[in-house]
């Protein structure tokens, strides 16, 4: 089945998850020892989940260190088996979200391997770290306490995975707030910025190009309303597009912009609604 994207960010139920595990490296064979996650729609908790996990291999020292989980408290803990598809189950519907998503993905992806379980290929993922980057450019650090912290946010990091979910959570409404305060409520605008799930991204990012050819095709502006990575303002801009240029990474849109009336480049993932004029 089709994962239909809703239109407003406030519509989307959103699932910030953590994990806390024996080691950094699932490739290496570390495992998840605690998982947790709240589910919200707008500025409502909808429900909260949270276990520990006996994954059957012993927990690092430097793990032990930070999350001060020991094998003792995890000897009655119920087995991946049993709480993962519980955890399918919470999340079902909703949008993933997770700070430095991808770390704790690829810990959840491998015990859902384990186990003969997968994540929907459609269900989007929004990484929060990525958002911290594009909407509070120039922060001195980006780890989640620090970014907590700026925004006055009382809680401290327990890496202690519920807790730690609190935490984000905060960070996530603050960073949503600021998305807001800018006029950007569309969630495929959203899921184009901060978001990991491929199909998505490639949909609405062709579907820019799409327009941005037609545009050079016909000799004609562009009305685009732009995101900028260097200040995080949002600019409404008339351009003359005069070609599409890629590198490893990005894609950009070179053209004349009528408000510097100058020829600049915008990167086409910071295009935020575009229109041909």
């Amino acid at each position: 089945m089709s994962y239909i994207l809703p239109g407003n960010i406030d519509e989307v139920e959103f699932t910030v998850f953590d994990t806390e595990t024996t080691g950094l490296e699932p490739e290496s064979g570390d495992r998840i020892v605690e998982i947790a996650g709240i589910r919200i729609k707008g500025s409502k908790r909808i429900s909260t989940f949270q276990s520990l996990i006996n994954p059957g291999v012993p927990i690092s020292q430097s793990a032990f260190r930070v999350n001060k989980i020991t094998e003792n408290m995890l000897k009655d803990a119920p087995l991946p088996k049993e709480i993962l598809p519980k955890f399918l189950d919470f999340i079902r519907g909703s949008c993933l979200c997770s700070y430095n998503a991808v770390f704790d993905l690829g810990f959840l992806n491998n015990e859902l391997k384990i186990i003969g379980e997968s994540l929907s290929k459609e269900a989007p993922t929004i990484d929060i770290l990525t958002m911290a980057k594009r909407l509070m450019p120039g922060l001195e650090r980006y780890a989640l306490w620090f970014v907590a912290e700026s925004f006055g946010v009382k809680n401290k990091q327990e890496h202690r995975a519920l807790s730690d979910v609190e935490m984000t959570l905060e960070v996530f409404e603050r960073l949503s707030g600021i998305l807001k305060s800018k006029g950007v409520s569309d969630f495929s605008n959203f899921l184009s910025l901060f978001g990991l799930n491929v199909a998505f991204s490639e949909n609405i990012h062709n579907q820019k190009l799409a327009k941005i050819q037609e545009a050079i095709d016909l000799g004609v502006k562009l009305n685009i309303k732009y995101l900028s990575r260097s200040s995080a303002a949002v600019s409404l801009r008339d351009v003359v597009p005069k070609e599409i240029k890629k590198d490893r990474n990005n894609t950009y849109l070179v053209g004349h912009c009528c408000l510097r009336n100058e020829e600049r480049t915008f990167r086409v993932d910071g295009i935020l609604h575009i229109e041909i004029i």
